[in-house]
């Protein structure tokens, strides 16, 4: 591009390059056919596009033009057109007049030609985008022929900017595209270096005989103040792609040495988010400079294979024995931090080459305490096995994230300010129940679409931890929405699309809203207004007060705010409220409960009450009366702590029944009960209910009497006696009195799950690194990224300047570990370690 602005607009579609390298099928066709007077109008200053230029398409030349349309989506990514040009056979201008010139294509920025390609050096997709992407950086990616031209660029680096230097054995591979790509999103802060000459390679002292792969080198020049030293170098071990050069620079730009002040365990950095193990060395006040040394000794040695922690044990109260000077940390979910004891560096390094070094070195007892906390991480697994094997099957299906947007700490206020009402989904990339709620949200997206006044958008919390932090977003997933970037309200629903859909839509509303005639309060008691609202609600809820009910008001409107998605309430306060109020045989304040579309409107009086006894009472009375319960709705009635008279049926109750049973649940005013059925077709699971309750299945219909909140008896009515209410009020009065025996007992057990919920924000590092791995970025988003500061004062993990900023190191670095513990013969037995983590 021609400045570094517009390089940084575009530089993250190499993320989204990497993240979906497979073309969309089926989309717009992206080449271009215009006649050359209309291409040339339309050049644009600044903007490079791709010509070729053709009276009629000879056979030869059908294959690169095949090419060049399969390109155009990937040139588009980088603000690159591509465009056929039919020439008149009358057209005797320069690029449609001579012969030669359909042998070529030709690279322009606005009118100006950069680049001529002949059309057999463009033969495919990678050599298309390497080739136009090296003419467009030309004057920025150095390519270099010999050993003194790369020695005077390190040269002039030193002590200013790294260098990044690739070898390719020819232009216009899949490597050289790699390189190119990555030149593109990265070439602002590192000086890209290309060659292809294979002796220069083995000149900078490459160990590697076979010239015929890639190489590509991380030259530290920023670092280094001796001219006559070379900058210090770091191999790329990976083949040359997208993700591995990207995986590579993330890597460099990373802190040398973290120094740490929390449990290990709780300790995360960009090397574990990668797959790479982090190794601490545990020092203590007296030592810390020879440790800290010896830290950056080991960091340099394994640079690009783990990370290097310095572990204070002054700061952190370690159960673990006062000898051991290293631990290992593996990102491995569920393997438990392993301390160590080790004579010199060497045995660390090998510790992280050979993993088989970590058993022979650890004692028996520790092994017998992994095999515990083995046990227990598989506990955790077995909640969400569904869930991620659901999500690792649908990992090769792309989600159509295009309806919504993606926010980071940037543009995350501004977003919210900019739209009436904007929904966030807070999650994070890496985490199952995160994708597969992002799955819904795509499908909510779609039924939205066109929605006035409503944003649905994104923030990954991996990636943004800042922003989660001051949300007070703690939970993954969670989803707000915001109104006018202010007032915030929290969904807590079904993560299906279904119930958050409603949820959103019915947000639009004011709640409650302020009704102004008595027609618009019987239009809303009939379900009439809002009318676009009329299919996400069920029931609505009016509440009604004169002038002199302010306190009563007051509440109604507090605690709309608070069921603000959930419910639909309408509030009229007009000097005719008596009026309404006698139709429907209520006094002010009271409420209108319209159930079935304003068919039954029930009148409720209301006392002087509190927000929340009225968001409680609401609550309470927008239950069914005789609901047929199923896994979205069973925690409602689990909440109130009542008894269950439960019938359970194989498809829908008879008629009869439901009238009988209807009959009883309108029986009491204030009924102790909750009075419901279940049907097995339509919600499964109730099956493993009844076995749960009997050693055989029953016949259906079955009626079961079961109080989960005391004594769990399950009681069966007799199957010889008719559903009717006088049957089944005499039943109860024997249950009251005792004299029935229960079918069985439920296991007074707790249903919790078997390990806490992970605190994940705890667990990030607060300074996140530049660019995320797997994450595609909106063009227009500011690449550069800022640490966010912790909430609460001073972090757990505080990170050193990265390698281009630390200071030279003071003294030699010792070879041996002189740490916290001096190297004994004997061994101690270890205490048991905190792991469930």
């Amino acid at each position: 591009m021609s400045t570094h602005k517009d390089r940084w607009v575009f530089s993250f579609s190499f993320l989204l390059f990497c993240a979906s390298s497979i073309p969309t099928r089926g989309s717009a066709r992206l080449l271009q056919e215009l006649s050359p007077q209309e291409y040339f109008s339309s050049l644009q200053a600044g903007k490079a596009s791709l010509a070729y230029f053709s009276h009629n398409v000879s056979p030869g030349a059908q294959p690169f033009l095949e090419q060049i349309e399969n390109s155009a989506k990937a040139l588009q990514d980088y603000g690159i057109s591509v465009v056929k040009v039919n020439c008149p056979k009358e057209d005797v201008s320069r690029y449609c007049g001579k012969e030669n010139a359909f042998r070529k294509a030709y690279l322009f920025r606005g009118n100006t030609l950069i680049r001529e390609f002949p059309t057999d050096a463009l033969f495919d997709v990678n050599s298309v985008v390497a080739n136009i992407l090296f003419a467009l950086l030309f004057n920025e990616v150095k390519y270099v022929e010999t050993l003194a031209d790369l020695q005077n660029i390190e040269n002039a680096l030193k002590g200013r900017s790294n260098m990044v230097f690739a070898y390719v054995p020819a232009t216009g591979t899949a490597e050289h595209r790699a390189v190119m790509e990555a030149a593109f999103a990265y070439g602002t802060v590192h000086q890209f270096v290309l060659t292809t000459e294979a002796t220069l390679l083995k000149d900078t002292g490459s160990d590697e005989s076979d010239v015929s792969s890639a190489r590509l080198l991380f030259c530290h020049c920023q670092r280094a103040t001796d001219l006559a030293q070379p900058c210090r170098r770091t191999a790329m071990g990976q083949t040359l792609t997208m993700l591995n050069i990207h995986r590579h620079l993330k890597l460099m730009g990373a802190p040398l040495v973290t120094e740490v002040a929390e449990d290990p365990e709780k300790v995360s950095t960009v090397h574990l988010q990668l797959g790479l193990p982090l190794v601490f060395i545990l020092s203590q006040k007296e030592t810390y400079e020879a440790d800290r040394r010896t830290a950056e000794f080991v960091a340099w040695q394994l640079l690009g294979k783990a990370g290097v922690a310095l572990l204070s044990r002054d700061l952190v109260d370690l159960n673990v024995l006062l000898r051991s000077n290293v631990a290992l940390k593996t990102p491995d979910e569920g393997v438990p931090v392993k301390y160590l004891v080790l004579e010199d560096t060497d045995e660390v390094v090998t510790l992280v080459e050979d993993k088989n070094k970590v058993e022979q070195i650890q004692e028996d007892e520790e092994e017998n305490e992994e095999d515990e906390d083995e046990k227990q991480d598989n506990n955790q697994d077995i909640q969400d096995d569904q869930v991620v094997e659901a999500v690792s099957r649908d990992k090769k299906r792309e989600l159509p994230l295009e309806q919504i947007l993606v926010l980071t700490e940037e543009t995350f206020h501004s977003a919210l300010s900019e739209t009436a009402r904007t929904v966030v989904l807070f999650y994070a990339s890496w985490e199952a129940v995160s994708l597969a709620v992002l799955q819904s949200y795509t499908e909510v997206a779609d039924h939205l679409k066109g929605t006035r006044g409503v944003l649905l958008s994104r923030v990954n919390c991996w990636d943004w931890p800042g922003v989660c932090t001051k949300e007070n977003v703690t939970q993954f997933p969670t989803i707000k929405i915001y109104e006018k970037g202010e007032r915030s309200v929290v969904y807590d629903g079904m993560w299906e699309t279904e119930e958050l859909t409603s949820f959103i839509m019915l947000s639009r509303v004011s709640c409650p809203l302020k009704l102004a005639t008595i027609d618009e309060a019987e239009g809303y008691l009939r379900g009439e207004f809002p009318s676009e609202l009329s299919s996400y609600h069920h029931t609505s809820l009016l509440g009604v007060f004169s002038t002199a009910s302010s306190e009563a008001r007051e509440a109604f409107e507090e605690a709309g705010n608070i069921l603000s998605g959930r419910v639909t309430m309408g509030m009229y306060l007009e000097d005719d409220t008596l009026s309404l109020s006698r139709k429907y045989a209520v006094s002010p304040p009271a409420l209108l409960l319209a159930r079935s579309g304003g068919r039954s409107v029930e009148g409720i009086a209301l006392s002087k009450q509190s927000t929340q006894d009225m968001v409680q009472m609401i609550r309470y009375e927008l239950l069914d009366i005789f609901p047929e319960i199923t896994v979205q709705n069973l925690p409602r009635y689990l909440q109130l702590g009542k008894p269950f008279l439960i019938l359970f049926s194989d498809g829908d109750i008879s008629q009869m029944e439901s009238k009988e049973m209807l009959k009883l649940a309108k029986g009491r005013p204030q009924q102790a009960f909750v009075a419901c059925w279940l049907n097995l077709k339509k919600t499964p699971v109730g099956r493993g209910v009844l076995k749960a309750y009997f050693a055989t299945m029953p016949s259906l219909p079955v009626l079961i009497w079961v109080n989960l909140h005391a004594g769990g008896q399950v009681f069966k009515f007799p199957s010889g006696q008719a559903v009717t209410e006088m049957n089944i009020l005499s039943w109860l009065e024997k249950l009251k009195a005792g004299l029935e025996i229960p079918s069985s007992t439920l296991s007074e057990e707790d249903w919790k799950p078997p390990l806490p919920a992970y605190d994940f924000l705890q667990m990030m590092e607060m300074a996140v690194p530049e660019v995320p791995l797997h994450t595609s970025h909106r063009r227009g988003d500011t690449p550069e990224r800022h640490p966010p500061e912790s909430p609460g004062g001073d972090t757990a993990v505080r990170e050193e300047p990265s390698q281009e900023m630390m200071a030279e190191k003071v003294g030699s670095p010792g070879r041996d570990l002189r740490g916290t513990a001096p190297r004994l013969a004997a061994r101690e037995k270890q205490g048991k370690r905190h792991s469930e983590l």
